[in-house]
């Protein structure tokens, strides 16, 4: 079953250029790189992958582009959208590809009954008959999924995982107790404190930073899930200080400096950025440099090549 046993899932990066198409051959590339770093599956078109700023036409395309690129690689394909019809209709396409699992946040803008909001999650995983993965996020959805509204959705549709991101951290506990009664596992959005999320109960991971450093994510799943404490916080602090290296910017602007850093393509930025922001972002990767330089050994491998 798809996420039973944990693993890293890279928060995949959509690179488009400035007239927002896909840069098919770059994000292929990116799917290859996650891959040969030992990521276990990817989350598509998530809140790092800037679905919101796609075109549907482009939403298809990206999850078509990577299935084809990693045949039998796990995909949860996020579907999220504020209308049923477009989610509906992601959900089919996700279907369609081979994607292992669909992920819904609630929506957002307008205000909506808790009971509109079960219903609206279940319809949507109904529709694409694939496995669900709950998207908790509400400082972007201004929805918290509260256990009562979890426990509803198990109830009809089957809820693989509960992907738990923002505050409060000791709210993983909560849904990791509640995932061993309804048969659910709980993966973190905390791609920081991925060691405190497993001890929280967390069997997984979808990390932002995956994108730029997969190897020191994957390092740091793996010495926590196998008890190697002292493992775990020595590559945990490499990523605090790749996080502290861009904290100065917004995601997930934040996110694209660090992929530029190691020499990943990102593409055009998807949203406005003035000229303070924009320098900011140069000083931003000028720092990440650094850092990936000091830890040449281990996290600038890509393709068995020095980057």
């Amino acid at each position: 079953m798809i996420l039973a046993n944990g693993g890293v899932y890279p928060a995949l990066w959509t690179p488009t250029d400035a007239g927002g198409a896909l840069l098919a051959e770059a994000l292929a590339d990116q799917v290859r790189f996650l891959r040969g770093a030992g990521a276990d599956g990817a989350m598509v078109l998530g809140s790092t992958g800037e679905f919101v700023h796609l075109e549907m036409g482009v939403r298809r395309e990206v999850l078509t582009r990577v299935a084809e690129a990693a045949p039998g690689w796990p995909i949860i394909a996020n579907c999220s959208d504020v209308s049923p019809l477009r989610v509906a209709a992601l959900g089919r396409h996700s279907r369609a590809v081979g994607a292992a699992a669909v992920a819904l946040l609630p929506p957002w803008f307008f205000e909506s009954a808790r009971e509109d909001v079960v219903e609206f999650l279940v319809r949507g995983a109904e529709a694409s008959g694939l496995p669900l993965v709950l998207y908790n996020f509400p400082e972007r959805t201004g929805h918290r999924l509260e256990l009562g509204m979890v426990a509803a959705v198990a109830e009809r549709v089957r809820v693989v995982a509960v992907k738990q991101s923002g505050a409060p951290f000791g709210y993983h506990r909560e849904l990791a107790e509640l995932g061993r009664e309804k048969g659910f596992v709980v993966i973190t959005g905390a791609d920081t404190r991925i060691a405190d999320a497993l001890a929280h109960g967390a069997n997984g991971v979808v990390s932002g930073l995956a994108n730029a450093v997969p190897e020191w994510v994957v390092s740091v799943y793996r010495a926590a899930k196998c008890g190697d404490a002292s493992k775990a916080a020595t590559s945990q602090g490499r990523l605090a200080s790749l996080a502290e290296a861009i904290g100065g910017l917004a995601f997930p602007l934040d996110v694209a400096a660090a992929m530029e850093a190691r020499g990943r393509v990102t593409g055009a930025w998807k949203a406005v950025v003035s000229p303070s922001t924009a320098e900011r972002y140069r000083r931003a990767v000028e720092r990440c440099r650094a850092i990936l330089g000091e830890g040449a050994g281990e996290a600038c491998q890509r393709g068995g090549e020095q980057v």
